[in-house]
């Protein structure tokens, strides 16, 4: 996975992840078109245990992808219900109030 943490003081830190194989793609489905970005993504791999760490003090999280989404759920940030299809690929946005 790829993880890049976007600090902002008004509004919390923003960690995005990503699953290995997605980073500088684009996906669509209908007429929604998405390109997972290394400028957004980062370019930094992370383990599991630095994705859980990250997304334990998170603000608020943009998750992309199959692995990243599936261990945001193992931890309750958020449910399968609550994800979106990008075409194949799931899409998770967290926030947290």
């Amino acid at each position: 996975m790829f993880l890049k943490i976007h600090h902002s003081p008004e509004m919390g830190d923003v960690v995005a992840v990503c699953d290995r194989e997605l980073l500088n793609t684009t996906i669509s489905h209908d007429t929604m078109t998405v390109t997972i970005s290394e400028a957004f993504y980062g370019n930094k791999p992370a383990t599991d245990e630095e994705v859980r760490a990250a997304l334990k003090n998170a603000g608020n999280a943009n998750l992309m992808g199959e692995r990243v989404v599936n261990l945001a759920i193992e931890m309750g940030l958020c449910t399968r219900a609550g994800c979106i299809m990008i075409g194949k690929v799931p899409h998770a946005q967290i926030y947290q109030l």
